[in-house]
């Protein structure tokens, strides 16, 4: 195993975020909030100390291979929620470590559950590094760091697959390095956009950076308690609930359709997939609001939103559902399970990984009745290899397995089922509302301090997609052999 070079990413990866900091240090000095300058000072400056211990000198074997890179990223988002949580701590705006953690951890894996009832007491600049963890966390902090950095090709891609969200990690470009730049490109413009469109929807330059920022990363961090409701625009609630949407695509459809193949993007059976389930989604929730809200445009409009937050594992407040009739609940529930694409910002299971299992499905029932015939599983208009399909079918039991434990756990505290599994799953697929007594508006408050540290765990293990998180605490990967 090369610790020097797991500790070189670690270090690099903590450089990154002293970087980033600067930014939320800005939006405190422009709006002369001085009590919350100097604990972003000692943030960076702690940080900075850190990462240069850690990665000063580059070890002259930089070969990374699986293992390293799991931990690597492991590790790493676990560090680097541990700095990112000192500027809530440090500046008073969370006094307890353990719930500065919890929000940090949920920023960066863009979960948007949140321990605060009351954010619009905090300082612009403390609200801003609360979303733009999102932001930075959406995309990942190691797809920065290889859009800046060159690893060889080979061991980028490990380090690529550790931490980007789907079952495969596409190619657009011949170098990874390439392929981060392309992908924060797209990232970064799409972001504008919906900055400047909620601009045209009156809400102030602060709130629609920060909106547009939690919206890119499917995070759902707020700067205002009723969340997007406070705005009390439809046309607010449109523009994030499309972006929503935009977001939850596999990216590199986008990167497609700017090389204008657009035959492709529309033969996308995933993106197909996950277009169809909004629409259904939004319809049936839409019909069976209309009896709360007594038009069925206002519903139509509520259920598109609760939709888009939902299954892009966004998780934007702003929708009262718990009072919608029980099947509206229902199919909050299996959004909660499905995610968005593959290749996106947002988390879950992901639509691609449901598809094949289906089809894998039909293809064991089709092999029973037809024992002779030789049969195939394609995706995407290429056949699913063996290996793929057992990775799958791995990493959908590992999810039920841990889903269904911790369940058991958070109950075990003395919490009732809904609660429990509902905030369980949200946390597992970073989504962040749940039902029960974490309601609409995804504060987990009524949990202690121990559930919430296991609650973070949870909310890493679904960012990075579970086996990073299982490598890192597995006693026989730090084996010699």
């Amino acid at each position: 195993m090369n610790y020097k070079m797991i500790r070189y990413i670690i270090g690099m990866i903590l450089m990154a975020e002293s970087v980033f900091m600067i930014l939320p240090l800005i939006v405190s000095v422009i709006y002369g909030e001085f009590d919350v300058i100097m604990p972003f000072v000692y943030s960076i400056m702690a940080t900075f100390c850190v990462a240069a211990f850690f990665g000063l000198k580059k070890p002259k074997n930089d070969l990374v291979f699986a293992r390293e890179s799991y931990i690597a990223v492991a590790a790493g988002w676990i560090f680097v929620s541990f700095f990112g949580a000192m500027p809530f701590y440090l500046s008073g705006s969370i006094p307890s470590l353990i719930d500065a953690f919890f929000e940090t951890v949920s920023g960066f894996t863009t979960t948007g559950a949140t321990i605060l009832e009351d954010v619009e007491i905090l300082p612009k600049g403390i609200l801003f590094w609360r979303a733009f963890t999102h932001w930075i966390g959406g995309m990942g902090i190691i797809m920065f760091l290889l859009m800046l950095t060159q690893f060889s090709e080979g061991h980028s891609l490990y380090i690529m697959r550790a931490e980007v969200p789907g079952p495969t990690v596409g190619k657009i470009a011949p170098k990874s390095s390439s392929n981060a730049l392309i992908l924060y490109g797209i990232y970064t413009g799409l972001t504008v956009i919906e900055a400047v469109l909620l601009l045209f929807g009156g809400i102030g330059v602060f709130d629609a950076v920060t909106t547009a920022m939690s919206t890119a990363g499917t995070g759902g961090f707020s700067v205002r308690n009723a969340g997007i409701a406070a705005y009390e625009s439809a046309y607010v609630e449109w523009v994030v609930g499309f972006f929503m949407i935009v977001f939850g695509v596999n990216f590199n459809l986008y990167y497609l359709m700017l090389l204008r193949r657009f035959k492709i993007v529309f033969k996308s059976e995933e993106l197909r997939v996950f277009l169809a389930i909004v629409a259904v989604s939004t319809v049936i929730m839409g019909i069976n609001a209309t009896e709360y809200y007594g038009d069925f445009g206002v519903a139509i409009r509520k259920a598109f939103f609760q939709t888009g937050a939902i299954i892009s594992t966004t998780g934007f407040g702003g929708v009262e559902f718990m009072n919608w009739p029980m099947l509206c609940h229902s199919v909050i529930l299996v959004l909660l399970f499905t995610g968005a694409c593959a290749g996106s910002t947002a988390g879950g299971i992901k639509i691609s990984r449901i598809i094949m299992m289906f089809k894998m499905l039909r293809k064991e029932s089709h092999r029973l009745a037809h024992l002779h015939e030789v049969t195939t599983i394609k995706f995407e208009g290429k056949i699913v290899d063996k290996e793929t399909r057992s990775f799958i079918m791995v990493y959908i039991s590992a999810f039920f397995a841990i889903l269904a434990v911790a369940s058991i756990v958070i109950m075990m505290m003395r919490h009732d089922y809904e609660t429990s599994f509902s905030a369980v799953l949200s946390c597992l697929n970073n989504v962040g509302p749940a039902l029960g007594e974490v309601g609409h508006g995804g504060v987990y408050n009524m949990f202690g301090g121990i559930e919430k540290l296991f609650l973070s765990l949870l909310m890493l293990t679904g960012r990075l997609e579970i086996f990073p998180m299982l490598i890192l605490f597995m006693p026989s990967t730090w084996r010699r052999h």
